[in-house]
């Protein structure tokens, strides 16, 4: 095996499959990295017993030319070892494995010896079905994921409640996540000829938003019995599924809405920010709503030890009774409504304690659930 490679397309891969290497691993070879050297490409993979990550260097990139391959082969190395090696590089490397698993790395007038493992010690990554799979634009994906993955449980006792719920059916995907006093749900319309519903762990989520956060390309998702993948053209993420049933969250929708008020996004956010100044010392970390003169809407925290801080802001629309006074989880609804991009939103209120459901005007495809708390 030996190549030559840009340091930039080196450092930005090896640190991509390094998110999910671990040093706490039974099996050593499995706090390295894989390296495959091919003919017309490099792959790079790090695995744990939940998630694996590729990437792909090919020869050229945007017609500059990253790769020469002298030789083909593979070696596992110490992921940690790797990173920091290459990082204090000064330019261009050079790789070759002179004997077992020992290999040169070279940059400039600078040579280092490292021992690595066998790559055939590496467990193998599952199998794709490629008979099962949609294609979603990577920025419209991550979007998805961001404005779901913040409900999730932190609790273990429930596994299930830890991952993100993804049903996908002949004419949308959707994706839920519920920790039982919240809930996101978010719709995106797509064509496909089969069904499919399963549990990914939110770790699984967070690591594939990090890797496609600044890349705009189609993600194709292929499911394949315990294991979830989405692959573009230089990047593979295998997930493990999360096991058992996730709970019918339909039946925790209102059905009645007693008051629906609409109110600007961002002011209404920005209020509740401000709240938080003093809810941040509440055990429940509580802020109130109280409609005023059926136009105003009153935000509100109290601290015994430090004071009251209060503001009013103007109701755009408002539907119903008019006599409301709730209270909610303040980070409950930071994290709602931060992740809603829409000028507006529409807040409905189905009665004493009931769930507040949290609408984007103009936007169905995205719905929000937040439980009342009881008022100290």
């Amino acid at each position: 095996m030996e190549f030559k490679i840009n340091k930039v397309c080196f450092t930005k891969a090896i640190s991509d499959v390094s998110k999910v290497v671990s040093t706490k691993v039974l099996l050593p070879v499995l706090s390295g990295i894989k390296i495959v050297v091919n003919s017309d490409h490099l792959i790079l993979s790090g695995s744990n017993s939940e998630i694996a990550i590729e990437r792909v260097i090919p020869l050229t990139l945007n017609n500059n030319i990253v790769l020469d391959v002298i030789e083909t082969g593979s070696v596992v190395l110490s992921a940690k070892h790797l990173s920091e090696i290459v990082k204090k590089l000064p330019g261009d490397i050079h790789i070759k494995m002179l004997e077992k698993q020992l290999v040169t790395i070279q940059s400039e007038e600078i040579t280092i010896h490292l021992n690595g493992f066998s790559s055939e010690e590496y467990p193998t990554l599952p199998d794709i079905d490629l008979s099962k799979h949609i294609s979603i634009p990577s920025n419209k994906l991550l979007e998805i994921i961001e404005q779901t993955m913040f409900a999730v449980s932190k609790n273990i006792s429930r596994p299930v409640l830890t991952g993100i719920n993804i049903t996908l059916s002949s004419n949308e995907i959707s994706f839920i996540a519920t920790n039982s006093q919240r809930l996101a749900s978010r719709k995106y319309s797509l064509v496909s000829d089969f069904e499919e519903s399963f549990t990914i762990s939110e770790k699984s989520l967070h690591e594939l938003s990090k890797l496609i956060k600044n890349e705009i390309h189609l993600i194709t998702i292929y499911f394949s019995g315990k294991y979830i993948v989405f692959k573009s053209d230089d990047l593979t993420l295998f997930s493990s599924l999360i096991e058992g049933s996730y709970p019918n969250t339909s039946r925790l929708f209102p059905k009645d809405a007693k008051t629906i008020i609409t109110l600007n996004t961002k002011q209404f956010l920005q209020g509740i920010d401000r709240a938080c100044l003093f809810a941040n010392e509440w055990r429940n970390n509580n802020v109130h709503l109280e409609i005023e003169n059926k136009t105003k809407i009153k935000i509100s925290s109290y601290f015994s030890e430090i004071g009251l801080i209060e503001e009013t802001q103007p109701i755009k629309e408002i539907t119903g009774e008019t006599n409301l006074k709730i209270s909610l989880d303040a980070s409950f609804l930071m994290d709602a409504l931060t992740a809603i991009k829409e000028e507006e939103i529409k807040l409905s209120f189905s009665g004493s304690m009931g769930p507040i459901l949290i609408e984007p005007i103009n936007n169905p495809s995205y719905i929000q659930l937040i439980s009342q708390v009881r008022a100290n």
